[in-house]
């Protein structure tokens, strides 16, 4: 792997990297939790998940209302169980993949922007400002983030997407707990190995999953990441639906100026 400073990486950032291949990260499971807690899930205020709920092997989850979950909830039971194990595998996965950039061992990305590639701090990583990652407009395009320690969003900091970039294809690994301070916006997957905690007014387009430890979570929204490109089979079906309606219009059309002009052909004629 090849290390190097972080204010030549920061430079370096805006000019796209050739990246690697990465694996694709398969959440098995645990992909249709927005959050995903190992002792509790603990919410104050109006918390908003779209997506499923769950813990385990804990089973304490509170604060839910007044928040407000779109999906399933789980207190343990074997989906939480498979979830946890599910999620344990994709964030193995993460750490197993070769790192295109390494940082110094304490980085801050601090407005700046990232090409595809996996990107790792050995100690602990902080974002602070924007942190814009390009797609290069790839829509597969994978972000892939590992930490020794910890991650933490500064507040008001945010995650954007550019040129094609998708949230589903974000991962953030977590080697020890996640710190999302108040009014920052995220985007990606959240893999701790311990604890993650969302300040006040926190909002993630990903999910939050906690493999060992508690998520905590204060007025946030989380968000199931979803695809802005139909798949392959739902195209098919708009594409010949479509074409359905113009084959059936046409012929409504056709059908109607024949009766019209046999009509006229058959009309009546009076003589005085």
């Amino acid at each position: 792997m090849k290390t190097i400073p972080l204010i030549a990486y920061i430079a370096l950032a805006g000019n796209p990297l050739a990246a690697h291949a990465q694996t694709i990260v398969n959440l098995g499971t645990a992909s249709t939790f927005a959050v995903l807690g190992a002792s509790t899930v603990t919410s104050t205020g109006f918390t908003v998940l779209n997506g499923d709920l769950g813990t385990s092997p804990g089973t304490a989850i509170t604060g839910f209302g007044p928040g407000v979950v779109h999906g399933t909830t789980y207190s343990a039971g074997a989906v939480g169980i498979q979830a946890q194990a599910d999620a344990l595998v994709a964030y193995n996965s993460i750490v197993s993949q070769r790192a295109t950039t390494t940082t110094s061992a304490v980085a801050i990305f601090a407005t700046t922007t990232l090409a595809s590639g996996v990107y790792n701090a050995p100690s602990s990583l902080g974002i602070t400002g924007t942190l814009t990652l390009d797609g290069g407009g790839n829509p597969n395009a994978m972000f892939l983030f590992q930490t020794g320690s910890t991650l933490t969003f500064a507040v008001a900091s945010e995650v954007l997407l550019a040129n094609g970039a998708r949230a589903e294809n974000v991962y953030w690994q977590v080697g020890s707990s996640a710190t999302l301070n108040a009014s920052s916006s995220i985007v990606g997957t959240i893999l701790a190995n311990q604890s993650i905690t969302a300040g006040a007014g926190v909002a993630v387009n990903g999910r939050l999953l906690a493999l060992n430890a508690a998520v905590t979570l204060d007025n946030n929204s989380v968000s199931v990441p979803t695809s802005a490109i139909p798949e392959p089979a739902t195209t098919s079906l708009l594409v010949g639906g479509c074409l359905g309606l113009m084959i059936g219009a046409r012929r409504y059309w056709q059908r109607r100026s024949a009766h019209t002009a046999a009509a006229t052909t058959a009309a009546p004629v009076f003589l005085r």
